[in-house]
């Protein structure tokens, strides 16, 4: 196990969560709002990359997976710089996904002493970017016309917290 909070804990996945992995990621609620990766990308994540981690969100009281995250920038860069991808959460609607990034920024910043953390997004998806920014990631840029979807040029929007920033809102009670 990775963290753990009220409800939710994050551990790190093994290769009997890629079926799991794979639903989340192909499942037509989600893929339209990520590339997704294939099942031989996360099993060299999982067996053999020091620089990215897959994780899975299971709830704490039933031990039932409700989402999964990929961290990556665990080597590069000293560790300083994560960036998070592929925050998917299987159960929709219930706080998971602030519990989840409050997990994450503890983990992070706490537990391996990053100094920055990133996510990326498409513009469009308004649920996200809400999530993020409430969750004190502050907007840095657009990546313009950067991934080609069903024959269309989409938008990425970068967000970002710093340690010093996430430190604020710990005193603030905004944080675990």
């Amino acid at each position: 196990m990775l963290i753990e909070g009220k409800r939710l804990l994050l551990r790190e996945a093994t290769t009997a969560d890629l079926p799991y992995i794979m639903k989340l990621e192909y499942d037509p609620q989600n893929v339209k709002y990520i590339v997704p990766f294939s099942e031989q990308f996360h099993k060299n994540i999982i067996e053999n990359d020091d620089n990215a981690l897959d994780i899975i969100i299971e709830n704490k009281a039933t031990r039932e997976n409700v989402g999964y995250l990929l961290v990556r920038g665990l080597t590069e860069l000293g560790g300083h710089v994560f960036e998070w991808t592929h925050i998917l959460i299987e159960k929709k609607g219930l706080g998971y996904g602030h519990d989840a990034l409050k997990l994450m920024k503890a983990w992070t910043c706490d537990v391996k002493k990053a100094h920055r953390l990133w996510v990326d997004c498409k513009d469009w998806n308004e649920r996200a970017l809400h999530l993020y920014e409430s969750e004190g990631l502050k907007r840095e840029g657009l990546c313009r016309e950067t991934l080609f979807t069903d024959g269309v040029f989409e938008n990425l929007v970068v967000l970002a917290i710093l340690a010093d920033e996430y430190a604020i809102r710990r005193q603030q009670g905004l944080e675990l």
